[in-house]
This record gives C-alpha cells, structure tokens and sequence, in this order.
C-alpha cells in the first residue's frame, strides 16, 4: 500500500511540474500612429519556448492593432516582479 502510494506521489510530480505558469516578455510594433512597446504576458504552459509564446502573443497583440517583433525570454512567476516597472502598462495586459 505504501509502495502504490509512493508511485502515485512520484507520477504526480512531473504533471505538477508542467503545470507551472509560463510568463513571456516581448517586443512589439504599432504602424499607425507608429509606437512600439516592451510588455509581459502569460503564455500557454506546455511546452514553455519562446516559439510556443509567440504562437500564443501573436494573434492577442493583432487583435488590438500591434505586431509581435520578438519574443525576448520565457520564465516563470520567478521572473515577474524584475519585468513589472519596465513593461508598465503592458505588463500582463495581452
């Protein structure tokens, strides 16, 4: 019994572990008016690659007229509170 509960512990671990937030900070463009802006965003969490968040950022910033120049890095809640004062507005606004 301690044993089947043990796996089960061990099984569970990998799953939390992909569950993580998954947090992007990126670049991005706005033609008219021109303007351009740093922001921090949550992203899909599986897998957690800077190509995954873009996939995700993309369409959200071109619903409000901008386009993704890059995505700078993938992190988790760890990173958030550095990013916080240099994205402003835009951080956790796409």
């Amino acid at each position: 019994m301690i044993r089947a509960a043990l796996l089960a512990l061990a099984l569970a671990a990998p799953a939390g572990t992909a569950g993580a937030d998954c947090y992007a900070d990126y670049k991005a463009r706005q033609d008219d008016p021109f303007a351009l802006h740093y922001g921090v965003a949550r992203v899909a969490d599986t897998p957690c690659t800077p190509a995954r968040a873009a996939e995700a950022l993309a369409p959200r910033l071109a619903a409000a007229g901008w386009r993704l120049l890059t995505v700078v890095s993938v992190f988790g809640e760890d990173g958030l509170e550095e990013r916080r004062e240099n994205a402003g507005a835009y951080f956790l606004r796409y």
